[in-house]
């Protein structure tokens, strides 16, 4: 739980702080004045200074931040969460005297500094770190249990063929399948094989991200069911299996490859099982009793017991290291990535083809978090990059209170020669409050019934 709620603050405060450090710095190279700068809203806690003209302080509502600049003109129902006075700034340092374009400026730059952190993380995280690529692209089998309909002729693709491309791209590797298929911008996916198997097109919205991973995780390589690593004290230790062993049978039933293998086993808990394996050049039967776990559904969620031996494959992963200027390439990528598919998955929601369901809050934030942070560092940073990005695309939804409601008001005004009147902007601010309310109501209660198993 401490683990939990550290990790939250952590990444949460990270990007706010990081989003409205954007505001503050654009607002104060044109000039305009910045009375508070804020992380959380609501009444400040001890945690407050003062540096220059700026407050700077900690508030106890931790669910974002705001940079209050200086204007004399009122911001409706914004101003009863927002402290800092404008008196005492000279009309030249009020933000509705500067030029448009410093105003859109000032507006975007949060969003832009979000972009800039993920692509940071990502880039450092591809120049430091070595990435592993799983080298085989032949496809072994396609399960049919939950796979959508459009996908069904890949399960006619015969055992062992190559994938070559998939939309044209050719791919090197199963990180790259997985990818390809997951990938949001197209409504199609065209498969291209060797071994003159005739190409298959699957007809599945990039919005619809459950049937995406669906398709995805129902496709398995060709990767040998040899073990590569035995966890001390299960199944496998007990039964004195081996590294190097190849399992060829399961019971009765014929094992091709790994996955294939995993599927015989997890039916079966608790379980007294001969298997058939090869050890170098002999043949040998082994008796070995199943350990059992619970295992949540990916998609169902779902509890169910299932059986397992203790064993990890042997994966002859090819490792991938990157140069600093590919490492820059590599993040700026993955960062254009991650916005394409957070604004995919907003065009879904709009449009219905993603459920509601799916929104997650600060509790959902929270947990997603502390996972993260006892997978290790990087799983950490990688999930900072991405809440990032999520805040600034969220920020650029036309919605008043939001950046982007204020940017659609500049951007009216620059049509039409004048601001846009001061009550109408009051008027559809309160409507955004109002949205906004109903979204934290939406996505606290998507959090309480995960945490209940309800969901």
């Amino acid at each position: 739980m401490t683990t939990t709620l550290l990790a939250f603050v952590i990444v949460l405060g990270i990007v706010v702080f990081v989003h409205e450090l954007g505001h503050f710095l654009a607002a104060k190279a044109v000039g305009i004045g910045v009375p508070r700068f804020s992380i959380g809203f609501g009444p400040p806690t001890p945690l407050r200074f003062h540096r220059g003209e700026t407050e700077f302080v900690v508030a106890w509502i931790p669910l974002g931040g705001y940079v209050k600049m200086a204007t004399r003109e009122e911001e409706g129902g914004v101003s009863a969460i927002e402290g800092g006075s404008a008196a005492g700034f000279p009309p030249d340092r009020l933000f509705e005297n500067k030029p448009l374009w410093a105003r859109i400026l000032v507006l975007s730059a949060g969003v832009l500094m979000n972009v800039v952190l993920a692509w940071a993380i990502y880039a450092g995280l591809a120049a430091t770190g070595i990435r592993l690529e799983d080298p085989i692209t032949t496809l072994a089998a396609v399960d049919t249990a939950g796979l959508p309909a459009e996908a069904q002729p890949l399960v006619d693709v015969p055992y062992g063929t190559p994938i070559l491309r998939i939309n044209g791209d050719t791919v090197a590797s199963w990180n790259e399948v997985r990818a390809a298929v997951g990938n949001p911008t197209s409504d199609r996916l065209r498969f291209d094989f060797g071994d003159g198997v005739e190409p298959v097109i699957v007809r599945i919205p990039g919005t619809n991200i459950e049937a995406r991973s669906r398709v995805a995780l129902a496709m398995h390589n060709l990767r040998p069911a040899r073990i590569g690593s035995i966890v001390p004290g299960s199944a496998a230790a007990s039964a004195d299996l081996q590294l190097g062993d190849e399992l060829v049978r399961v019971g009765p039933d014929t094992v091709r490859f790994w996955d294939e293998m995993v599927s015989r086993i997890r039916p079966r808990p608790d379980e007294a099982l001969d298997l058939t394996i090869l050890r170098g050049p002999d043949t040998l039967m082994v008796t070995v009793t199943t350990g059992a776990l619970d295992d949540r559904d990916f998609f169902t969620n779902q509890v169910q017991r299932i059986g397992f031996l203790g064993v990890g494959p042997d994966e002859q992963f090819r490792e991938v290291e990157f140069t600093i200027p590919q490492a820059v390439v590599e993040g700026g990528r993955q960062a254009v990535d991650g916005v394409t598919i957070v604004i995919v998955t907003v065009k879904g929601l709009v449009f219905g083809r993603v459920s509601p369901k799916e929104l997650a809050g600060p509790i959902g934030i929270g947990q997603l978090s502390g996972r993260a942070a006892r997978a290790g560092v990087v799983p950490f940073l990688s999930l900072i990059a991405l809440i990032s990005i999520n805040l600034a695309v969220f920020n650029l939804l036309p919605i008043p209170v939001l950046d982007g409601g204020h940017l659609v008001f500049l951007l009216l005004e620059g049509l039409l020669g004048r601001p846009v009147s001061t009550t109408i902007r009051l008027r559809l601010t309160q409507v955004g409050m109002a949205l906004l309310l109903a979204l934290v109501v939406l996505v606290m209660y998507n959090d309480v019934l995960r945490v209940l198993g309800m969901r």
